[in-house]
Parts: structure tokens; C-alpha cells; sequence
């Protein structure tokens, strides 16, 4: 597919936290970002003049834009940490050493230790993070050795060289800070048993550590030890606000490729991650034109096959939403808990704002094909014969049964069609009857346009339940076009749908863009409904307040009001200029009536 402009590129960045990458005209990477708002962010890079040499040369060189979307700031810091390793790009200054983010590991030893490092080593230890700084690792760390008694030193506690007596307590000991585990004064069991406690709590699980430290807090706080209690305080802060583990960055995870698929009525879009050594190292997204109605599971598995050629992938492990077939050679899983089912989801989450994001430029690019594609969308959505090139949406406004009105309005191509818009007084329903004005104005609708011989919609909507569907049901049985054009009511409450004949309801996905056009619909009618109906009763109150003059009739009224423009006008009128328009004998009337 043609690289789209860059201008049309900005306009359909998302909103969200992520990393972007600029490329050159021949695919070069040139630079690797990271952005709380992606539009926010990439479009600031073209709106102003650089006063940075470096930035103006990079700007001028950038043809493509890509974008991976994350959940959260700190993810979009640990994904940037790992493109720019990676790649090394030009114009990236800093994070191009071999440091990575710190993370906690706990060593596979007899008698493990716990340790900060930015190494991760292949040799059974555990590793949890990694934290986008040493301050949250640090508390982390000072509240396991002030409720653990851990060793610190490097040496190898085997049962052997401990019978033996190979090594003597150090000063460690004589502090308090270990139980001696080297003089055999700990048990293996109850150290494993803190190395337990340990685990959960840097997976995040500290509830009764946080309970600790209030305790102590207070306990500070009641002796006036504030300065004691703000450094507890702060500890307390960090560890509320602490992410045990981050679905950008997981140890566990190695060198695995990671697929999954959204799709429409005509095309599929495949997301493809690369994870190498725990890290996302590559993400990118193809749109599949479906030529013979494939399924979701044949436009994965052909799209696996072309983007692991197309990159040359050759893990042994895939991870998909659901089971493809793509050989032998290949180790298949389906996730369903855990970091390996948040990486689908991530991977989902992308394919998804690709879509969104063909679907912008397509509106800008290609108009008619975006069109198409809602229209088709809409027929299968609604079940109807045909695609709603033109419906028409009803409402009816009264207050109290006063000045019943109806509204009716167009859309023709998904889009609002205001010269076709009709309001109607209704004539014939005496009160608040909304069920009987709804059949009044629909038959009077389409009762004309069948004498007109205009064209009759694909689709009518009744904003309403059931009630209002029936009445316009039996409108277009009067009419005899009953099953000659769809119709639908689609009530407030829940956004339900109701059909003929159907007692019970449909329901869209709320963000599926058919449910969005035909609350755009029922939207547009009530405003155009309302806005009459205000007009209406406006007019109506000053026509009756002018009219109970005695000796004014309608004629002077629509004269006056034509003149005066509104009724607070008239009141403050001086007599002269009321002579001077309706003559001296109603001006007299009307101006006794105001100022007796």
C-alpha cells in the first residue's frame, strides 16, 4: 500500500501514550521517541521552527511515521529504552549505551540473594521489573532488609563447605542484618520461606508491609518524629504508586513471535510483534483485502506466513488469539492468563488503532470507499436487504401536550442532508399522544412522496420503542408499503434497536459505527424537533399575550411584532411611536394596557 502523505499521517495519529519512529524515504530509521499524547507529541515536531540544528535536519529527512500504542507512560519509556537499542538510530542521542532499566533479581544460589542489577544474566535466577528508576527499586529494597534478615555476600553456601566450616559470620551478623546462614545459624526452610515473602512482594503483593509502615509513621508521628515519619511517608507513596511488571519488558517472554487480527466487512488487519530476550523489539501492522469472504482464521494464517517471511522469523514459538495452522516447524500457543494474554491484547489494542487510522485517511483520501465500507457495514449490522444509501429518522416534540410538533431528517451516504429536512405541526392527535403523531407524520411523509413520486428511503428510523414502531409500522400498511422499506425504533434507555414484529431487541456494540450514525440520527432529529417546537411556543406566547388585548386583532399583532421585533419592545414603546405605526386609537389601547 502507497505510504500516505505526511500531512494525512498527522491528522490521523491517536491520543494515547506510546512510541513513534521517523523513517526516511528509503526506510531508514532515523529516530525513536516516546510520547504521553502521539499527536500531541509528533505534531509539534512540524508546527514550529527547530532553533536545534540536529532537529531541523531530521525533520526535513522524515517521509514515514510508524507508532506502537501502549497502555501507560512507563511503558512507553521501557519500549523506547528497547527500540533504541535495537535499531541504534541517527539522530537518538541519549539511551544508545548497552545500560538498560534496573530490575530486582533474586539470585538462584542456596541461601538466594536480592540484588538490583541491569544485567540479565541466562542462569535460572529470577528477575522482576524493569522500573523506569532506582528509586522505587531502592524502596523496594529498604523495606525487604528492614523486614527480611538477608546475606549479602557472594559466597557459595553449599551444605558441604558450611559442615566444613569454611566461612565465620561477618559484621553483617553482629548488626542484626543477617541470621548467619554461612555458620549454619539459619535453617535452608525458614530462608526459603522469606524468599517467598519476598517474591510477593515485589510482584506487587505488600499489603501488609504498606500496614507496617503505617504503623510506624503514626508511631513516629506521636513521638514528633516528623522528619522519621515524612521518609516513611515517601516510602509509603512509591509503593502505592509501583507497577509490579510491565507488558513491554518480561524476562519470561524469549524470542517469540506474536500475531493477531481485526477485521471488517472487506479487509483484515494483522498485527505482528517480535519479542527477543523479554523486550518488544518490533511491531507492525498489514491490511488484507478479503477477496473470497475469508475468515478470520485464513487471514491469519496467510498473513503469519508473509510477515515471517517478509522479516525473516524464525522462532519457534507464535502466540495467537486463536488456533491457526501454519506447519509443523512452528510451536503454536493460545494464551488465555497472564503477561503472555496481555501481550495479545496489546497486540489486539494495535491492530485496532491501524484500522482506525485506515479508516481516517481513507475519509480524507478516498471519500467514496469509505462509504462503501460503512454502508456494507450497516447492512449486515441491521440485517436489511439493501445498503441505507438514504434514511430517514423521526421524532416528535410536545410539552405537556402543548404545540405538537414533528421533525423529520435525512442522511443520504452517512451523511446529513439539511435541504431534505421536514417539520410538521401535527394535525389531527388531540393531547400528548406520541404513539398516534408518530403514525400521523410518518403517513403524511411518505403519502407525498409517493404523490410527488420522489424516491422512498432504504431504511426509517422511529426514535421511540416499541409504541412508536408500531405506529409507524401501520402508517406504511396504509400506505401499502409494509416490507417494501425497513424500519427500526431505536429506544433511549439502553440504545436497543426494535424491529417488527420482533419483541425483542438488538443490541450493537457501542462503539461499532453503525450504532454511532443512528444516534447521530436520532440526535439531529431531536435537536431539529426541539428547535421548532421552541420557535412554535414562542410565537405562540406572544401572539396570545398581544391578542387578549381587547380591541387588537391579528393583523396588528403581526404588524407590532414585525416592528418591534419583540414584546419587551411594544411594553417600552412611548405612545407617539405606537401612533405613528397602528394609528391613535389602538396605540391608546395598547398603551393604557401597559403602563395604568
Amino acid at each position: 500500500m502507497e505510504t500516505p502523505s505526511l500531512e494525512i499521517q498527522l491528522q490521523t495519529l491517536p491520543q494515547s501514550p506510546g512510541v513513534y519512529q521517523y523513517y526516511d524515504k528509503n526506510g531508514r530509521i532515523l529516530y525513536v521517541g516516546k510520547a504521553k499524547n502521539l499527536k500531541k507529541r509528533v505534531t509539534s515536531y512540524f508546527n514550529k521552527t527547530h532553533d536545534n540544528h540536529r532537529t531541523s535536519v531530521m525533520v526535513k529527512k522524515i517521509y514515514d511515521i510508524k507508532h506502537i500504542v501502549v497502555a501507560s507512560e512507563t511503558d512507553a519509556l521501557l519500549l523506547e529504552n528497547n527500540l533504541i537499542k535495537k535499531y541504534q538510530p541517527r539522530f537518538n542521542v541519549m539511551l544508545k549505551d548497552d545500560k538498560t532499566y534496573p530490575w530486582i533479581c533474586i539470585k538462584n544460589e542456596r541461601f538466594p540473594r536480592v540484588f538490583p542489577t541491569r544485567r540479565l544474566i541466562k542462569d535460572g535466577s529470577e528477575y522482576y521489573g524493569p522500573f523506569t528508576n532506582f528509586k522505587t527499586v531502592n524502596t523496594l529494597l529498604d523495606l525487604i532488609k528492614g523486614l527480611y534478615q538477608l546475606r549479602t555476600c557472594n559466597y557459595d553456601l553449599s551444605s558441604e563447605k558450611i559442615k566444613n566450616g569454611k566461612f565465620k559470620v561477618c559484621l553483617e551478623y553482629h548488626l542484626g542484618n543477617c541470621k548467619g546462614p554461612c555458620e549454619a545459624f539459619q535453617e535452608e526452610k525458614e530462608y526459603n520461606e522469606n524468599i517467598e515473602a519476598i517474591r510477593q512482594i515485589v510482584k506487587g503483593n505488600f499489603k501488609d508491609s504498606l500496614q507496617q509502615f503505617r504503623h510506624q509513621m503514626k508511631a513516629h508521628s506521636e513521638k514528633m518524629e516528623f522528619e522519621e515519619a515524612q521518609r516513611i511517608k515517601e516510602k509509603i507513596d512509591v509503593l502505592e504508586n509501583y507497577q509490579s511488571k510491565s507488558t513491554v519488558v518480561n524476562s519470561k517472554i524469549n524470542n517469540v513471535d506474536v500475531f493477531s487480527i481485526v477485521s471488517d466487512e472487506g479487509y483484515g488487519y494483522v498485527n505482528f510483534l517480535q519479542i527477543s530476550h523479554g523486550a518488544i523489539i518490533r511491531s507492525h501492522t498489514i491490511e488484507m483485502k478479503k477477496k473470497l469472504d475469508e475468515s478470520d482464521k485464513e487471514l491469519l494464517e496467510l498473513g503469519i506466513v508473509e510477515i515471517r517471511q517478509r522479516f525473516r522469523s524464525n522462532s519457534k514459538e507464535v502466540y495467537v488469539p486463536f488456533k491457526v495452522d501454519v506447519g509443523e516447524d512452528v510451536i503454536i500457543y493460545v494464551p488465555k492468563l497472564g503477561d503472555k494474554k496481555k501481550i495479545i491484547d496489546f497486540s489486539i489494542r494495535n491492530a485496532r488503532y491501524y484500522r482506525q487510522e485506515q479508516f481516517k485517511q481513507m475519509k480524507i483520501v478516498d471519500p467514496d470507499r469509505h462509504v462503501n465500507r460503512i454502508m456494507a457495514q450497516m447492512k449486515e449490522d441491521l440485517r436489511l436487504s439493501e445498503e441505507p444509501r438514504h434514511i430517514e429518522c423521526f421524532d416528535n416534540s410536545n410539552i405537556q401536550g402543548t404545540n405538537p410538533v414533528a421533525a423529520c431528517v435525512v442522511f443520504k451516504n452517512g451523511k446529513a442532508s439539511k435541504k431534505d429536512y421536514r417539520k410538521f405541526n401535527i394535525k389531527t392527535v388531540e393531547g400528548p399522544d406520541d404513539f398516534a403523531s408518530m403514525e400521523e407524520v410518518v403517513f403524511r411523509r411518505y403519502k407525498r412522496l409517493l404523490e410527488e413520486e420522489e424516491p422512498l428511503p432504504q431504511l426509517i428510523i422511529v426514535d421511540g420503542g416499541k409504541g412508536q414502531l408500531s405506529s409507524g409500522v401501520k402508517a406504511l400498511e396504509d400506505l401499502g408499503l409494509r416490507g417494501k422499506i425497513a424500519i427500526i425504533g431505536i429506544a433511549k434507555r439502553l440504545e436497543e434497536l426494535y424491529y417488527p414484529g420482533d419483541s425483542i431487541p438488538l443490541y450493537l456494540d457501542k462503539k461499532s459505527e453503525t450504532l454511532k450514525i443512528i444516534q447521530q440520527l436520532r440526535n439531529e432529529a431531536h435537536r431539529f424537533g426541539i428547535t421548532f417546537h421552541r420557535n412554535k411556543r414562542s410565537k405562540t406566547a406572544l401572539n396570545t399575550e398581544l391578542e387578549a388585548i381587547t380591541g387588537i386583532g391579528d393583523k396588528t399583532v403581526v404588524e407590532l411584532l414585525t416592528h418591534f421585533r419583540s414584546l419587551k419592545r411594544i411594553k417600552e414603546a412611548s405612545l407617539e411611536d405606537l401612533s405613528k405605526l397602528v394609528g391613535q386609537a389602538k396605540a391608546n389601547i395598547i398603551y393604557s394596557n401597559y403602563h395604568q
